[in-house]
């Protein structure tokens, strides 16, 4: 069975391929096929976000136990992810809504910059994963 951080990360890591594939999708101009892989996007990062509010409520945090130049890449690498995972939310939002309307020249244009950061949180959302809880796990309670 899954850890609540293992399903987190699958869930990000899910999103992921999902943004690439609708990507690969739309660069193909296969429209239904994009618009399926990017509300499925949606909807997982969606899930992910209510899990991980749900494991830190009931957690708390979760101490890194990296130590020397790792740790220094560990917050640099969670700083950023942070900060633009703060932004995924609305741009994703907005770009999605743009769709829906049909203002697809908006659509795009907003999305040349939500794809990459979002692309970017999923990516680096596991990476954090496994340098937190594998390669720096912390000791057993």
């Amino acid at each position: 069975m899954l850890s609540q951080a293992a399903l987190n990360a699958a869930l990000n890591g899910s999103s992921a391929i999902l943004l690439l594939a609708g990507y690969g999708f739309i660069r193909r101009r296969r429209v239904l096929a994009h618009k399926v892989c990017m509300v499925s996007a949606f909807v997982v990062s969606t899930a992910f976000l209510f899990s991980y509010l749900v494991y830190h409520e009931r957690v708390g945090s979760v101490h890194f136990q990296g130590q020397g130049s790792i740790r220094t890449f560990y917050f640099a690498l969670l700083t950023s992810h942070t900060i633009l995972a703060a932004l995924v939310l609305p741009l994703a939002i907005l770009t999605l809504r743009r769709a829906w309307k049909g203002q697809f020249e908006r659509h795009r244009a907003i999305a040349r910059w939500t794809f990459p950061i979002w692309l970017y949180v999923s990516v680096t959302g596991v990476v954090v994963y496994f340098l937190l809880y594998h390669l720096y796990a912390p000791p057993l309670r």
